[in-house]
């Protein structure tokens, strides 16, 4: 397998091949392949923990990480476009933009690279990939992907230490084809160990595969970090 097989194929492993052949196709933009994924669609419920999440959520903000706003029928779009950084990392975007009905839009912003040291795909979380964390990816019986996060880095300028997991939220995302509806379907939960449940949504879109290997700079981070 080349370095040029793409973010989630190399994070997988031959397990990519029990995809769906549709989350196949979704999920195999690479620079090589030479197209992106776009898609648009509704999520049912996006939903947050009790009140005295409000802070921690509407900190996550000012990076693009959460927001406390919640509701349902949300309309939506998720933009994985494939571009090599300038450290030289075959990247992956997974912006997701939810526009609220008050008028707002609101924002996760992630990229992705596939770590040969660490053998796993590294998400960096926010504008400024501030926040690093390791991914578990696996295929399950019906051939969806399910993503979990774990462990947890943050660097920002000459700062860098592992965030403890008590104080951080724990994600788990599920994705999936529906053969009969013809849409994926994506499912989304933040927990915390000891707070329980933060953040998450459920939705689904259909998709568009643009061609080219760049991403607009408004998917971009706004810096790029070389620490994994």
């Amino acid at each position: 397998m080349t370095s040029q097989a793409g973010v989630f194929r190399r994070g997988l492993g031959a397990a990519f091949d029990r995809l769906h052949p549709q989350m196949q196709r979704r999920f195999g933009v690479s620079v090589e392949g030479g197209y992106s994924c776009v898609g648009r669609g509704v999520m049912h419920e996006v939903r947050r923990g009790p009140w005295w999440t409000v802070p921690f959520l509407t900190l996550g903000t000012f990076r693009n990480i959460m927001f406390p706003e919640s509701g349902n029928d949300i309309p939506f779009q998720i933009e994985n476009y494939v571009y090599t950084d300038s450290l030289g990392r075959e990247t992956v975007t997974f912006v997701r933009t939810m526009h609220l009905p008050n008028g707002r839009s609101r924002r996760f912003d992630a990229t992705m690279i596939y770590s040969p040291d660490k053998g796993r795909v590294i998400d960096y979380l926010g504008t400024h990939q501030h926040l690093a964390v390791d991914l578990d990816l696996a295929v399950t019986d019906d051939g969806a992907l399910r993503l979990d996060s774990g462990a947890q880095r943050f660097y920002e300028g000459p700062v860098a230490f592992r965030f403890p997991m008590i104080s951080s939220g724990v994600a788990r995302l599920t994705e999936r084809f529906d053969e009969e509806k013809g849409v994926f379907v994506i499912d989304m939960q933040v927990h915390n160990r000891i707070l329980g449940f933060l953040f998450g949504y459920r939705g689904e879109f259909t998709c568009e595969y643009p061609e080219g290997t760049d991403a607009p700079a408004s998917v971009k981070p706004h810096r790029e970090e070389h620490r994994e």
